[in-house]
């Protein structure tokens, strides 16, 4: 998902797309803006969880097998 990032002086369209940190200068008033995500997006969006209901540890104790 991109976000349009606009000077936060004049609200002029700088930019478009995903951001952790960003400073980045209007080119119409000059005015130096500073962006920081507020949330981390997830590291490995779009790829399936792969993991089987199998592999998950038992909650049994293993004494009386």
């Amino acid at each position: 998902m991109n976000t349009d990032i606009r000077c936060g002086h004049c609200g002029r369209k700088m930019a478009e797309g995903q951001y952790i940190t960003l400073s980045i200068k209007c080119p119409r008033c000059r005015t130096l803006n500073h962006f920081k995500a507020t949330s981390h997006p997830p590291a490995h969006q779009g790829v399936p969880n792969r993991t089987s209901p199998d592999a998950n540890p038992s909650d049994h104790s293993l004494d009386r097998r």
